[in-house]
């Protein structure tokens, strides 16, 4: 039998290595054998996307092999996250995201959903091409705390600062975050937006920061 120790190392590597099936068989048994989920999923599956978040970065990894990685994360997550107990009296935070009216580009604002993904948050994904309106109802029946857009062209950008309006005349605390290759932050504060991540590639690397970030403060908790 496997030690946890080897657990957690076969984790890491069936993520990087994108071998989805054996990252969900690695998961079963790490249920199996009795080990906490939140740690599978932090030092294991997260641990591993970070390691593609450097292959990445020195571009030995690209978006497509990033994609891959994650559907192997994914395959895990999917196990693994029912385990996860919430804490006395907590309910998940949760986000509305999608790729805004008129843009069918959706590499970025898959890989940034993977991020609350990983962080436990319930991710209302609206697609691509996602009317503005749309939205703001999401974000209404959900009550989320953050909604995200994604653009990838100038054009289709201009209909998220109509979003923003619309969404902060009725709920001025929704952070909104946007994303895609043409938004800058100072369009992000132009708009009134809350934050924002550079591109799809930048979405990668800001993501997979998030990560690290997300394992250090589970570890504190």
């Amino acid at each position: 039998m496997a030690s946890k120790e080897e657990l957690i190392e076969k984790l890491k590597e069936g993520v990087v290595e994108y071998e989805e099936d054996d990252v969900k068989e690695l998961s079963q048994q790490w249920l199996d054998d009795g080990y906490e989920a939140l740690e599978g999923v932090m030092d294991g599956l997260a641990a591993g996307m970070e390691i593609v978040g450097d292959l990445y970065d020195k571009q030995e990894y690209f978006v497509p092999e990033v994609l891959m990685c994650a559907d192997a994360l994914y395959g895990g997550l999917d196990i693994l996250r029912p385990h996860i107990p919430k804490k006395e009296g907590e309910s998940n935070a949760q986000v509305v995201i999608g790729s805004i009216q008129g843009d069918v580009h959706d590499i970025g604002k898959n890989l940034v959903k993977m991020m609350f993904d990983v962080a436990g948050w319930e991710v209302h994904d609206l697609g691509r091409d996602v009317p503005l309106e749309n939205f703001v109802k999401e974000q209404m029946k959900t009550d989320s705390e953050v909604v995200a857009m994604s653009a990838m062209m100038t054009t289709t950008m201009l209909g998220m600062k109509k979003v923003i309006k619309m969404i902060k005349d009725k709920n001025p605390n929704v952070a909104i975050m946007l994303g895609g290759a043409p938004v800058t932050k100072d369009v992000a504060n132009l708009f009134g937006a809350d934050g924002y991540a550079e591109s799809a590639g930048n979405a990668v690397s800001e993501g997979i920061k998030m990560i690290s970030r997300l394992r250090e403060y589970q570890k504190k908790d």
